[in-house]
This record gives structure tokens, C-alpha cells and sequence, in this order.
């Protein structure tokens, strides 16, 4: 196993339980890769992480890898908050309700963007709306120009209309879920190599490379191996609390997002503080700077006196790390296979598996670890 972020701890799990003896090497000091979370006293996930329902949840919930978690509740959905045509909302468009909710029955083609489709579906309002919402959720600043069918399935997994809501937080942010994930490998028989870069595969012997495309392009010599991705800029705050601070801000004009992490997870930051978890995705050529600019735009308007009870800030920039795009014609079928021929198999969130983002990961290394094992057992005999 090559990489030990969350989906290589899937792969080696699910091959230790299979009877494989898994050697798993990191080229980091720990695990976790996007997966990890910053040392207290603010506990922040490498990005605006959570799970939602479905079966990768339910394959870690399984083996209680993912609790303790949270769920939202009333306090923090009353506390919400959208941003849309300068203003400060409780709700959002009429148009942008009527998508997510009675639209749900229409389906989206795979062949034409959303943009086309959705504005002559739901009127312009509601599509850019939509997009203002959805472009957070998969870091990319221009979802109008993807598929119609990529968008908006992936609009209505983070907006279902549903109590309490599908998303999950697991306590402690999602550094806990590779500690345990960590410990559950090693209780199974993998041998873990921290500090182990690999340069080269290894001439025989089932590989699964859980690296992103650009990596895996030299392991593999193999330059085919890309597909589109976002890029976003991220800030990270621990403030003085204040009781007035909504829980989360929908930008639905500049396509970003802030979310309140300490609102259902107080564990994340010390007594009586907040940790603040900000993404808006950059635009073409646009500076991490010129983003953060705008994101802190937003946060002038809903939490007017932040700067003044600032204790905490992290910024970042995510590049090609996001997860796969899929462009008006293409589908997930289409992204690079797992199966890459001479017992060699690539998975994360970039790969031909289904899924929002993580799950593209899990349900990939899955997929990779019983196609390894099935392949060798098959030679075996």
C-alpha cells in the first residue's frame, strides 16, 4: 500500500480483514493526508470536512471508526444563514427552494453543463443560486461549466430535505477517525512505514497506490493519468465566542462558505471560543490573497466583530486535492481506472468509483482491495 490517507487506511483494513498481510508506507511523519486535523487548542479538519449518509458511512460506522460523532440539530439550523444579492438571509430564493425540493424528480442529463440546463429548467436566479451553494461542496468556483448531471446530484445529497440533517461530524474532527482507523489497521496485522517514500513499485506483488494523480503519473509512468480538480482558498479562525455568530453562511453571491465547527463540536476549541472554518473556491488565475480578501468580505457581514475577537488563523490553498470534476459528457466511469493492469491499482477521490468527494475514496479502495485479493487468490491456485 502506497499512501496512508484515508483511503489507504480503507484498502489496508479491508485487505488485513480479507486475509491479506499488508505492508502500508507513508512518505509523512503520520497519517491521514487530507484527513488530518491541527493539534489543539483548535482542532481543524484540512478543509470544510464532513460524512453524509450512505455506504462508506456505514462501512466506518461498522467498525466504529467514525464515533463519536454529531449531528446538527434545531440550534444550528435556526442559526444558519445565506448571503444572496448583498444581503443577509434566513432563507433562501424562491426559485433556488423549488430546485431542491419538488425538482428533485426532474434528472439531470449528463451530456450538457449545468448551467444550460439548470437555467432553462429553474429559471437563472435559482441556477445561479445553486451554484453559489453547490461550489463550495465539491471547491470549485465555476460548477456552471460541469455536467448537469455531476452538479446537481451533488446539490441534492448537501441540501436533502431532511431531519435531522444527512451530515455527520465525528468528535474530535476527522484526525480522530485516522487515529482509530490507524489503530484498527494495526490490530488487523498491517505493518505501517511512516517516513517510507516510495520511488519505485515493486517488480511483483499486488500494489495499491492511494496517492494523488500527479504522484501516481511517476509511479506509474503513466502520463494519462489526470482529470480536472478544484482549487480554493481556506481560513481557518478561533474567535472569542459570541452568542449572536450564526452557525453557518451560504454565499451564494461570491460561492462560499463559513461554518461554525465548535457549534456542535465544542471539543474543537477551548472554553468559551469558537473554531470558524471558512472555503471559497479561487476563480481562473485568481491569488489566494484576492480570495481570502473576498472571504473575509463575508465574514465583515456576518460576524461583524470578528477581527476584534481574533486568537487564532490558518490559511491554505487546495489545489488538484479536491476531488474529481466531471465535465459536460463525462461521468465517473470515465476518470482514470482503479484496475490498472499487472496487479497495480490506483485509488482516492480522483478514480473511476462513485461518490461526494470521500466516498469516491472509500468506495474505490473497496473496490481495489477485493479486486487484489480476488486476483491473488485466483494465482494462488
Amino acid at each position: 500500500m502506497v499512501g496512508g490517507g484515508l483511503a489507504g487506511l480503507t484498502a489496508a483494513i479491508a485487505c488485513a480483514e480479507q486475509g491479506g498481510a499488508v505492508t502500508l508506507h507513508e512518505a509523512h511523519a503520520s497519517l491521514g493526508g487530507r484527513a488530518r486535523s491541527t493539534p489543539s487548542p483548535y482542532i481543524a479538519n484540512d478543509g470544510t470536512h464532513a460524512f453524509y449518509d450512505g455506504a462508506p458511512w456505514r462501512w466506518l460506522t461498522t467498525r466504529k471508526l467514525a464515533q463519536p460523532f454529531e449531528r446538527l440539530g434545531v440550534r444550528q439550523l435556526t442559526r444558519s444563514r445565506i448571503r444572496h444579492e448583498g444581503r443577509l438571509r434566513r432563507t433562501p430564493p424562491a426559485g433556488f427552494l423549488a430546485m431542491v425540493t419538488v425538482g428533485r424528480r426532474h434528472e439531470a442529463p449528463v451530456d450538457i453543463s449545468f448551467r444550460e440546463w439548470a437555467s432553462q429548467r429553474f429559471g437563472e436566479t435559482a441556477c445561479r443560486a445553486a451554484e453559489g451553494m453547490v461550489g463550495p461542496a465539491i471547491y470549485d468556483a465555476d460548477p456552471g461549466r460541469l455536467s448537469a448531471a455531476f452538479v446537481f446530484e451533488r446539490l441534492l445529497r448537501v441540501t436533502t430535505p431532511k431531519f435531522p440533517p444527512v451530515t455527520r461530524y465525528p468528535r474530535g474532527g476527522w484526525g480522530a477517525v485516522v487515529d482509530r482507523m490507524e489503530s484498527a489497521a494495526r490490530d488487523r496485522g498491517v505493518r505501517i512505514e511512516t517516513n517510507s517514500r516510495i520511488t519505485a513499485l515493486p517488480e511483483s506483488g499486488p500494489v495499491i497506490i492511494a496517492t494523488t494523480l500527479e504522484a501516481a503519473r511517476t509511479l506509474l509512468n503513466d502520463d494519462s493519468l489526470t482529470w480536472e480538480s478544484g482549487r480554493a482558498a481556506l481560513l481557518d479562525l478561533g474567535l472569542q465566542h459570541h452568542r449572536r455568530d450564526p452557525f453557518a453562511v451560504f454565499d451564494f453571491d461570491e460561492g462560499a462558505m463559513v461554518e461554525c465547527f465548535t457549534s456542535q463540536d465544542p471539543s474543537l476549541a477551548p472554553a468559551r471560543h469558537d473554531l470558524l472554518q471558512g472555503e471559497i473556491p479561487l476563480r481562473a488565475g485568481e491569488s489566494k490573497a484576492s480570495g481570502l480578501t473576498r472571504m473575509e468580505a463575508l465574514l465583515d457581514t456576518a460576524f461583524p466583530t470578528w477581527r476584534q475577537r481574533l486568537t487564532w488563523r490558518r490559511e491554505q490553498t487546495a489545489t488538484n486535492r479536491t476531488g474529481a470534476l466531471d465535465l459536460p459528457g463525462q461521468t465517473w466511469r470515465d476518470r482514470p481506472a482503479i484496475d490498472r493492469g499487472d496487479e497495480r491499482y490506483l485509488i482516492g477521490d480522483s478514480v473511476a468509483a462513485p461518490g461526494l468527494l470521500a466516498e469516491v475514496s472509500i468506495n474505490s479502495a473497496l473496490r481495489a482491495s477485493k479486486s487484489a485479493l480476488d486476483r491473488t487468490r485466483t494465482s494462488s491456485h
